[in-house]
C-alpha cells in the first residue's frame, strides 16, 4: 500500500490494518480525511452538524482489500472522478444526492469498495453498533437522548 501525505495538514487521519474501525456521532469537525485501510472495514459518520459542507468535503483513500462505509447527510452529491480502482471494487451509491453539498473521493482502491449511505439507511447503520448501545446507556443514565443514530439531535439533559 502506498502512503501519501494528505493535501491538507489538518486532515483527519484514519488508519486501519486487519480490523474494524467505526467513527460515529460527533467525532470531528474537519473537512479533509485521509483514510488508509488494509483488510479492514471502516465506517465514518459525516452527518455531524460540526462538519461544514460550504466547501467540498474531501476523503483521500488508500484501500487494499478493504471496505469503507460513509454515512452522509441526505442531499450530498458525490464526485468520485479522482478515485482509481485496480482489481475488483466500486462505489456503491443507492440513492445519489442532488443538493449543493459535495463529497469528493480521491485516491486508490485495490480490491475494495466504498459504500455511501444516506437518510434512514445511515441511521440504521449507526444503530447497529456498540457505540449506539453505549450512547443509549449514557442517555438513560443522564435522562437525555442518544445522538449516535442522529448526530443533528441535541443532547438533552
Amino acid at each position: 500500500m502506498t502512503t501519501t501525505t494528505p493535501l491538507v495538514e489538518s486532515a483527519e487521519r484514519i488508519h486501519a490494518d486487519h480490523t474494524t474501525l467505526k467513527r460515529l456521532g460527533h467525532w470531528t469537525e474537519v473537512t479533509e480525511f485521509d483514510v488508509r485501510a488494509r483488510r479492514s472495514t471502516v465506517v465514518l459518520d459525516l452527518r455531524s452538524p460540526g462538519i461544514s459542507w460550504d466547501e467540498p468535503v474531501t476523503v483521500h483513500l488508500g484501500l487494499v482489500s478493504a471496505a469503507v462505509t460513509l454515512l452522509l447527510p441526505e442531499d450530498v452529491a458525490v464526485d468520485s472522478r479522482d478515485l482509481a480502482f485496480s482489481g475488483r471494487g466500486r462505489v456503491k451509491d443507492a440513492q445519489p444526492g442532488t443538493g449543493p453539498a459535495r463529497l469528493r473521493l480521491a485516491g486508490a482502491v485495490t480490491d475494495g469498495g466504498i459504500r455511501l449511505r444516506r437518510g434512514g439507511i445511515a441511521q440504521l447503520t449507526a444503530m447497529c453498533s456498540r457505540a449506539y448501545l453505549d450512547d443509549l446507556r449514557r442517555a438513560h443514565r443522564e435522562g437525555g437522548l442518544p445522538v449516535v443514530d442522529d448526530p443533528t439531535r441535541e443532547r438533552a439533559h
